[in-house]
Formats: structure tokens, C-alpha cells, sequence
């Protein structure tokens, strides 16, 4: 069974701009990789920041055995030096799975947010992403309210735990790679920890950093989701800048107004 869930935020990236009015997104400065004004590269800083942790998740005891990522080009530019390494040792499994269930927060809108690129748009770009992998819980196109985000989060982590649990092989460690709103969603998801208030400062996610969870009960019979200690929450000591640009909830983060929860009437996500 896996024991222990090893979460990263992408390093420091570009910018880009949205008109809240009309949902037109535009890169800004940075041409987009992929052609999409939401996934743009990493900048100078987060390419460095990449490297110095590169050398800090290919020390991590377990060693990682498999590698999850959202499918934004950031994330997947983050992962390079470590899967490059990691692949040339025959560790990690030898892939990385593009999963959209850990992929970025976009608010509710009344408009669609851009696609993110899929496995054939990222092929130029990466190697050794697996082929054959499919996402099972996509974000809404319209965005989502945080409880959305919540059980998005809750249904492809609980599918991940849940396949590398079956997996013949029996990986330890999982790394997995995504954005600031879904690191703090993943952080309550496994630990069962969440806030009455979902603006709570809990769990951290600055750029670059690593959030270590361990699994409490290796029981088969019960639920891989509320069942993890978080022993590290966002380190950033390996990097020479030290813990920068966090984030936190900020109300819905959505560009509509919405008073009330969409699924169960209240303010407070449920997991």
C-alpha cells in the first residue's frame, strides 16, 4: 500500500491577465508554451527552483515510486530535473501521469475558463508522459465554488491511493504536482482536517515546496481519504529563497455571486 503521499507546488512561474468581464485570458509578456494564456512557463527563478528541488525530492526517504501531475506546462516543467534523474535511475516508475483531478483552481464564472493542453499537446514538450493514462475527475469548464474544488480533489486522490494500492508492483511513496488551491484542498482531503472556515490559514503552498503526508492505518478495509498525518507542511528550506508567494483563500475566488453553497446549503466544504 502507499505510505506516504509526497505534495509539491510548481515552482515560480509567468503571469497572465484575465478581463473578469468578458473571461478574455491573455499571457502577459510570456508567450505560453502550449498556446494557452492560462499555462505559461516557469520564470528564471522557478527554473532555478526547479533544479535546487530536484536535488531534494531525489534524497526523500521512501524514494518516490510514482509521479502524478497536473497537466499544466508549469507543473510538468517543475518535474523535469527530478523525473529526468529519477527515470535514468530506473526509479519512479518511469512515467508521469497527467491527471486534471489535481490540476489548477479556476472560480466559478460565466464563462469557460481555458482547456488545459492534454497528453498530445505536451508530447513536443516532455518526455515520458504516460500515454495510456486517463483523468477521471475534470474541473468544471465554467470553474468551480471551493467546495467543488474540495471534492474534486477528495474524488482523484481517493482514485489515485486507490490504483496504487491495487498496483502489482506495491509503490511506497506517490509524488504528486499541482497549484496552491489544490495543495491546501489536498492537505485537508487527507488529513480530514477541514476548516469551518475554508479562508483559514491550515495548510501552506509556497512555490516549489514540499508537503509530506503518512498514512495512519495501512488497514485495507478503511478509506484511504482522512487517513494520512501531515509531518511536513510546505518545506522550503532546500531553496535559496526560502518559503515565497503564498497563498490562501480569499472567499470563492469565484467572478459571479453565489451566497450560498451549490450542493448542501451551507458555507463550509464537506469531505
Amino acid at each position: 500500500m502507499i505510505e506516504v503521499v509526497y505534495v509539491i507546488r510548481h515552482a515560480f512561474r509567468a503571469n497572465w491577465v484575465v478581463n473578469p468581464q468578458t473571461g478574455e485570458y491573455s499571457a502577459s509578456m510570456v508567450r505560453t508554451p502550449t498556446g494557452i494564456p492560462t499555462d505559461p512557463p516557469l520564470a528564471a527563478k522557478g527554473v532555478e527552483q526547479s533544479k535546487e528541488l530536484a536535488e531534494y525530492l531525489c534524497s526523500l526517504e521512501p524514494p518516490i515510486d510514482r509521479i502524478y501531475s497536473s497537466p499544466f506546462y508549469r507543473c510538468l516543467q517543475t518535474l523535469k530535473p527530478t523525473a529526468e534523474r529519477l527515470f535514468k535511475e530506473g526509479k519512479a516508475g518511469g512515467k508521469i501521469r497527467i491527471d486534471r483531478g489535481i490540476g489548477e483552481f479556476f472560480g466559478r464564472a460565466d464563462f469557460d475558463h481555458p482547456t488545459p493542453p492534454d497528453v498530445k499537446i505536451l508530447n513536443p514538450h516532455f518526455e515520458d508522459l504516460d500515454q495510456n493514462y486517463e483523468s477521471i475527475h475534470i474541473p468544471h469548464s465554467k470553474g468551480e465554488f471551493i467546495v467543488e474544488l474540495h471534492q474534486r480533489v477528495r474524488n482523484a486522490l481517493n482514485h489515485i491511493i486507490t490504483a496504487l494500492d491495487n498496483d502489482p508492483e506495491q509503490p511506497r511513496a506517490v509524488l504528486l504536482c499541482t497549484h496552491a488551491a489544490t495543495m491546501i484542498a489536498a492537505g485537508r482531503v487527507l488529513t480530514g482536517q477541514m476548516p469551518e472556515d475554508p479562508d483559514e490559514d491550515d495548510f501552506q503552498c509556497y512555490t516549489a515546496s514540499l508537503s509530506k503526508f503518512v498514512r495512519r492505518s495501512t488497514d485495507p478495509g478503511k478509506s484511504p481519504i482522512g487517513n494520512w498525518d501531515c509531518v511536513v507542511n510546505s518545506e522550503t528550506g532546500f531553496l535559496s529563497g526560502g518559503a515565497e508567494r503564498g497563498w490562501k483563500f480569499n472567499g470563492e475566488e469565484s467572478f459571479i455571486a453565489f451566497p450560498e453553497d451549490p450542493l448542501d446549503g451551507t458555507n463550509s466544504p464537506k469531505l
